[in-house]
């Protein structure tokens, strides 16, 4: 919905003083989030003699799949979590899937399961996700911890979202009051953003791909999350001056002219090079450019968001590892 009121909350509008946004870079608070995970593995450890335990299960061999899920065996390995990577051919059938998990479920030293999607297109990945035990489902997207999460109940969350509500929180930024604007509507970054934002108390508007006149509505957040899967979508047009905006998008741009629309002449040199060397360079659904001169904050594309992921990952295991144990 739209404010009715002639009054609406805001945050600072930006002083002159300072004409670009201030960049909200999400190692520092991952890394936070990590040390907090580790102390509480070696308390679980010290005091219960619990090693919370995380299988990921890949399907194939596709590439980014393959990135994603070694980094986050490899964080889980650093943090004293019991980890484990089930590799399975790109031919394995919906049943031979459907056993493993289930063989996941019953075994009581794992306490997180995730399935690495995109699935084979032969496979059902809503019905393999279902199979998921709710309280191993660590990657939040369980019916029933969907529908705890709209519900207001305590649950495991996407860890996408939990992050960008973790860079809001640890950088002080109010939430509560704020009218907050989801450019985007899928089930795992835009529904479960929106919840998470209303549970902080920020009035929320959804928009996605069919919204009339979507720079009108946009221009009104105080907190702008774009997560609508299109390289520099959200332009200086959409956004309000001093507004807090949030860039959930990763996709990799190859062409020149596209590139220099985006990034500024400080950043386009470095940008031109990994095209030159390594094809493409990585921008989310914002314009940088255009948004560093509007916003008062902004994460960047890589280091922003992203990095927030796998950090709430790891959290979630641990979360997981106390509910199931009744800590």
């Amino acid at each position: 919905m739209l404010y009715e009121t002639n009054n609406p909350p805001r945050l600072p509008v930006k002083s002159e003083k300072f004409m670009t946004a201030i960049l909200l870079q999400g190692r520092e608070i991952a890394d936070e989030i990590k040390r907090e995970v580790r102390d509480e593995i070696t308390r679980l450890s010290e005091e219960n003699g619990i090693r919370p335990g995380l299988t990921a299960v890949r399907v194939g061999e596709d590439p980014a799949s393959s990135v994603y899920v070694g980094n986050k065996v490899k964080t889980s390995h650093e943090l004293g979590i019991a980890s484990e990577h089930v590799h399975l051919d790109a031919d394995t059938t919906h049943g031979e899937l459907l056993q493993i998990v289930q063989k996941l479920n019953a075994r009581d030293d794992v306490d997180g399961i995730l399935v690495q999607l995109p699935l084979p297109r032969h496979i059902d990945e809503a019905a393999i996700l279902e199979a998921i035990d709710p309280a191993k489902d660590v990657d939040g997207f369980h019916p029933v911890n969907v529908g705890r999460l709209h519900q207001g109940v305590r649950s495991l969350v996407p860890c996408t979202p939990a992050g960008v509500i973790e860079i809001l929180k640890r950088s002080d930024i109010d939430i509560a009051g704020k009218h907050a604007v989801v450019v985007g509507r899928s089930n795992i970054v835009g529904k479960p953003m929106a919840a998470l934002l209303l549970r902080e108390n920020a009035t929320v508007t959804i928009c996605h791909s069919r919204t009339a006149d979507l720079p009108s509505i946009t221009r009104q957040a105080d907190i702008l999350v774009a997560a609508i899967g299109r390289a520099g979508f959200v332009r200086g047009e959409h956004i309000r001056e001093g507004a807090v905006v949030i860039d959930v998008g990763i996709n990799s741009v190859s062409d020149r002219a596209f590139a220099a629309e985006l990034f500024s002449e400080a950043d386009l040199p470095k940008r031109l090079a990994a095209i030159e060397n390594r094809g493409a360079t990585l921008v989310g659904d914002v314009n940088p450019k255009e948004a560093i001169e509007k916003a008062a904050y902004f994460t960047p594309v890589p280091g922003g968001v992203g990095l927030l992921t796998v950090a709430m990952l790891m959290k979630n295991t641990v979360d997981a590892a106390k509910t199931r144990r009744k800590i």
